[in-house]
């Protein structure tokens, strides 16, 4: 049968609407039923995406993120181990992808609705950075962005990883993750 697709872009930067593709996240964040996925090679979300993934995973919506198994940037990384807790702890799923690194930045939620574009997972890519991205309603593509994202998915970060880290590693991460504004 014949289905309808909807494209619609999304522009930010620090001229314009700097909200607009956060809240379009959030919007889908907020209406997923089932399933969520997420790619990129940078996932330090501000708090409230952050806070809408763990609400999401607590309420039973598979969240799966995948980011590099090896950044370009190793504080990055750090940064990321830092903040990827609360969302573990509800249940949610992230992923590292193996080698080569790869720079995509796709999103799907219930494989109706997908979000492909060059904003990465951050505040400076959401706030500071110019972007756009492609909001698309379609079912057909949906499923090609979820089996995209699905098979990039290595071995997983778990949380008892994420314990495991030495005293100082873990204080390592803090600290950078508290540059997240500026990362």
């Amino acid at each position: 049968g014949l289905v309808a697709a909807f494209a619609f872009l999304d522009q930010t930067g620090p001229d314009q609407d700097v909200y607009k593709i956060e809240f379009s996240m959030l919007q889908a964040i907020g209406c997923a039923q089932r399933s969520i996925k997420i790619l990129t090679p940078y996932f330090l979300p501000d708090e409230r995406l952050m806070s809408a993934l763990v609400l999401a995973a607590m309420g039973g919506v598979g969240v799966d993120v995948v980011i590099p198994e090896e950044c370009d940037h190793a504080f990055l990384d750090w940064a990321m181990r830092a903040h990827v807790s609360p969302l573990l702890r509800a249940g949610g799923r992230v992923w590292r992808a193996p080698l080569p690194f790869e720079h995509s930045k796709l999103f799907a939620v219930d494989e109706g609705w997908s979000l492909i574009g060059s904003a990465n997972w951050d505040m400076r890519s959401l706030r500071l950075n110019f972007e756009l991205n492609m909001e698309v309603c379609c079912p057909q593509f949906g499923t090609l962005v979820s089996g995209a994202i699905e098979r990039r998915q290595g071995n997983p970060l778990t949380l008892a990883e994420i314990n495991a880290r030495s005293f100082p590693v873990r204080l390592r991460d803090s600290a950078v993750r508290l540059l997240l504004p500026y990362l």
